[in-house]
């Protein structure tokens, strides 16, 4: 399948997959034929054409951002637009340039723009449609956020349904973590094309290296519920905490595709839709388990079981036919083009490819120290200023105007001079 398809499904965390009735009857046989299936879903090749974003924030009280934001208030503001989640009634209308837009459990925005052709169009798209949501909550007194985690109230959870509530039962054990990244949590996430088949690979492996020195450089998130958590990215700690089988990074691979499917196979399930129960998982039972035979009170897995699965990841990087990439915290509304911009310029061509695999090599993996440190790391601070320069010097291949190439360029100068603040 070519690139213009790959971009085209959207496999959302709140877990409104896109499955048809006849993937509900199609029962996996097998762990050979699930592996499959994985991997030709979750890789599809084509040259690079298309672009997305997903964009999540928090809301407050422009005048108190530490007052709790109730659904009644959130759902005046939205009208029209408010999701089913809020509102089983809803019309759930997309914005006017025609982003769909979800809520968290805590509540918080997220504003899915459909993939375009483009990172010009898709600037236009997505700041049209995230001026009319501020708008529309303006008119209401109520404010985006402009960290990826909640600066001023404590986690919890707002969204009353099934697979949120079976999440915080699964999480609560762990510690804070879950109920942190589903209640507190706002992240920015960019979605490419995967590639040509025989440039995945490297596509792969170069967004993952790009992870640490991305996540140091836009790193906003320290401070969480009215204290200073010592962290530069809190929103990276939180989803860590949550459980290592499904948001550890993977490894660079000569055959992504097949390592990722073997990994989906050998995860535990996280949650199970039912129709009159809890959607709580068998403790431990992975989807492989499962297509062995365990779980016999979950009846036989299908295509449409393992789809629902894959949306139950929370890697740096997630599959879905396209890469998502999930490691940046969101960004103040006015900036949230820069990290994308420098993403798309630095995926842009092979050979920038090979150039950030070399440069990123040193902290490719350093992914804790990272969301720890940010920039006070001088490794990662000095990798992450060559990203910055290589990737501005990218940017006018991207098509966007001149002026916005230069606020850009001094946007993303400005984050890769500091020094960072580990006090």
């Amino acid at each position: 399948m070519t690139a213009i398809h790959a971009l085209s499904p959207r496999i959302t965390d709140s877990g409104h997959a896109i499955t048809s009735s006849e993937l509900a009857e199609e029962v996996i046989s097998d762990r050979a034929e699930g592996e499959a299936y994985v991997a030709s879903v979750c890789f599809k090749h084509g040259p690079p054409r298309l672009l997305g974003v997903e964009l999540e924030y928090t809301v407050h009280h422009a005048g108190d951002p530490r007052r709790p934001l109730h659904t009644a208030d959130l759902a005046r503001a939205l009208g029209p637009h408010t999701p089913r989640t809020l509102r089983a009634d809803s019309p759930a209308e997309p914005l006017p340039a025609g982003s769909p837009l979800s809520l968290e459990p805590g509540c918080q925005v997220e504003i899915s723009a459909l993939p375009q052709p483009s990172l010009r169009r898709l600037a236009e798209v997505v700041s049209a449609d995230l001026a009319h949501l501020r708008e529309l909550l303006a008119r209401a007194g109520l404010v985006l956020g402009e960290t990826g985690i909640d600066a001023h109230r404590p986690p919890a959870r707002v969204l009353e349904t099934e697979r949120y509530a079976a999440m915080e039962r699964r999480f609560g054990p762990l510690g804070t973590g879950g109920i942190t990244m589903m209640a507190s949590t706002a992240g920015l996430q960019v979605c490419v094309d995967t590639g040509e088949a025989a440039e995945a690979a490297a596509r792969w492996a170069a967004v993952h290296a790009l992870g640490p020195p991305l996540l140091a450089l836009f790193a906003n998130s320290r401070h969480h519920a009215g204290r200073d958590t010592g962290l530069a990215s809190a929103r990276w700690d939180a989803v860590m905490r949550t459980e290592r089988a499904r948001t550890f990074a993977a490894a660079p691979s000569a055959d992504p595709a097949t390592d990722w499917a073997r990994r989906i196979m050998d995860t535990p399930l996280m949650v199970f839709p039912r129709s009159s129960a809890e959607w709580d998982a068998p403790p431990g039972l992975t989807f492989a388990d499962w297509v062995d035979g365990g779980g016999e009170e979950l009846g036989r897995p299908t295509k449409a079981d393992l789809a629902y699965h894959l949306t139950t990841m929370f890697t740096p990087v997630r599959p879905h036919g396209y890469l998502e990439v999930r490691y940046l915290d969101a960004q103040r509304p006015a900036d949230w083009l820069h990290p994308v911009a420098l993403l798309t310029a630095l995926l842009a061509e092979p050979s920038t490819v090979d150039q950030v695999r070399a440069v990123c090599e040193p902290v490719a993996r350093r992914w804790r120290r990272a969301a720890r440190d940010g920039m006070a790391h001088p490794g990662i601070a000095a990798v992450a200023r060559a990203v910055a320069d290589l990737g501005c010097a990218a940017l006018p291949g991207t098509g966007l105007p001149e002026a916005e190439i230069a606020e850009i360029t001094e946007n993303v100068q400005k984050l890769a001079a500091k020094k960072g603040d580990r006090s």
